[in-house]
């Protein structure tokens, strides 16, 4: 395999690791600190400061103009993750991390169906095939199985 593609392979597969450990771990913070919300704003701020500090040793400074003529929903990025890792450590002691990590794929692969085929936000167009959909069909199915298993 290509090394230019293996790369980000195994970094999203190691991501997707640390997005389940993220919910369990959140869930904790909430239990002790009796919201979800505030194991979130934890949970953000240590990211954030783990960012910086990895931001400030690329090197990389654009200038405040580089962001200037940018359309105003690039800034509401944050916003979903927010959503989801609050939801996420309310949900997870509810119905296990299973279904939460389930369910939260099967709402990504359909919001990214729907913005591969229309070419949304800057994306290089990607019909809706068949195979495509029978995919989802599987995933949802797969969804159904884990919570009733």
């Amino acid at each position: 395999m290509n090394p230019a593609v293996l790369l980000p392979i195994v970094l999203v597969f190691v991501g997707g690791t640390l997005i389940a450990l993220q919910a369990p771990t959140n869930s904790i913070l909430a239990k002790s600190g009796g919201s979800p919300i505030l194991a979130a704003l934890i949970s953000f701020a240590v990211g954030t400061v783990a960012l910086f500090l990895v931001w400030l040793a690329s090197g990389n400074r654009p200038r405040a103009e580089a962001f200037a003529d940018l359309p105003p929903y690039v800034w509401l990025g944050g916003l979903y993750g927010a959503f989801f890792v609050a939801v996420a450590a309310f949900a997870a002691p509810r119905i296990g991390l299973a279904s939460l990590i389930t369910i939260g794929i099967g709402g990504q692969i359909v919001m990214a169906m729907a913005l591969d085929h229309f070419g949304a936000l800057g994306l290089p167009r990607d019909a809706v095939t068949l195979p495509k959909l029978l995919g989802v069909a599987l995933v949802l199915a797969g969804v159904v199985l884990v919570r009733r298993g």
